[in-house]
């Protein structure tokens, strides 16, 4: 189970990347998605995201990077 301020954290930092793809700011939202991934870097290395929740929310975060592909300039 994720601890509630890693998953506040989490959720605040997808809700970013979701606004900026929804209103299509697309240097935002390929910033935002770099800040989730190094965040959920950060919280596996550190042990405040365990295994079995890192690999949901890697899923996750690879299924934004996927879609993102095409975004650039």
């Amino acid at each position: 189970m994720i601890k509630r301020n890693v998953k506040r954290r989490l959720d605040s930092e997808f809700q970013e990347l979701t606004i900026n793809l929804e209103n299509n700011y697309k240097d935002l939202a390929i910033q935002a998605l770099k800040t989730l991934q190094k965040s959920v870097e950060e919280l596996h290395d550190s042990g405040e995201l365990k295994e079995k929740d890192y690999a949901k929310v890697k899923a996750r975060v690879d299924e934004y990077a996927k879609k993102m592909e095409g975004y650039h300039h």
